[in-house]
């Protein structure tokens, strides 16, 4: 878990709120052991709390909404997924000086999938790319957009800032070589589609090497399913992207719009979290080391 905040606005967040939160509006839970969760994630403060169930709450005012968002739409998607997603048991309000909703959510068991160390990353790429498929193929009307379901265009400037910011610490003409590629491929012209859009490795978790569960929805929604291939390049290796490209099904021109998306992420966390979240900030560099050895 990161040292220090990651973010200005962050809300803190500790043991004590927490056990207050519970006591003040779940007390049937409130006295069972809890534990912070150490974790990378950005958006979200995680707690064990007894065995089988998790406290979740967001740190930032771009996440408060996301507990209703999930809450709505888990429980839909749920059925007509291959893999386990969270599962809200409830949600409590703003109190005890805490300003959001935030959730009590049923414990996922698994291991974080690590990019280098995957005992099978054939089999990963197959899972992934089931997931990917059975998410896009759902028919559920009036989805909200998705986070990265527009256009790469929509993250230009920002992306060629990153670029900018990261002169003499990564090669900045080929990356932006290769986001000018990525900007090039035609659009997406098809109907909307289900994504997760956020498919990072701290959003995964594994049983034996193989994925058991997929985590943290916020960013759900329809649009462009081409953010949904970003594992391609933060988590599988080389040789097993074809596996993965095959089982999702994917034209060129998708798949090199998910390689934007993968590269434009990277280049905005690599600066961004450089000094405060060191585990997505090696990624960010895994990834845009990945991407611009793929072209």
């Amino acid at each position: 878990m990161p040292a220090s905040p990651m973010h200005a606005d962050e809300a803190r967040i500790d043991d004590s709120l927490v056990r207050r939160l519970l006591a003040a509006q779940f007390p049937v839970w409130a006295d069972l052991p809890l534990k912070r969760v150490e974790s990378s994630g950005t958006v979200n403060a995680v707690y064990r709390l007894g065995d089988d169930l998790a406290v979740r709450l967001p740190r930032i005012p771009a996440g408060a909404g996301d507990v209703e968002k999930e809450g709505d739409w888990l429980p839909r998607l749920a059925p007509l997924l291959p893999f386990a997603v969270p599962e809200i048991l409830a949600i409590g309000v703003p109190g005890e000086g805490y300003p959001w909703s935030w959730a009590v959510l049923r414990w996922l068991d698994g291991e974080l999938p690590v990019p280098g160390r995957l005992p099978d990353a054939q089999a990963l790429a197959v899972d992934l790319g089931r997931f990917v498929a059975a998410l896009r193929q759902v028919d559920l009307p009036g989805g909200p957009p998705a986070y990265r379901g527009g256009p790469l265009t929509a993250v230009d400037a920002e992306t060629r800032s990153a670029i900018a910011e990261l002169h003499g610490v990564i090669d900045t003409s080929a990356a932006t070589a290769a986001w000018e590629a990525a900007l090039a491929a035609p659009r997406w012209t098809g109907p909307p589609v289900w994504v997760h859009s956020d498919l990072m490795p701290m959003n995964l978790l594994t049983h034996q090497g193989r994925l058991s569960a997929v985590l943290d929805f916020a960013t759900l929604g329809t649009g462009d399913p081409a953010s949904d291939l970003i594992p391609a390049w933060n988590l599988l290796p080389a040789e097993a992207r074809p596996a993965f490209r095959s089982t999702v099904g994917t034209d060129d021109a998708m798949w090199a719009r998910g390689r934007g998306w993968a590269l434009s992420m990277a280049l905005t966390q690599l600066p961004y979290y450089r000094t405060t979240n060191p585990v997505i900030a090696a990624n960010a560099e895994h990834v845009i080391g990945e991407v611009l050895a793929d072209l």
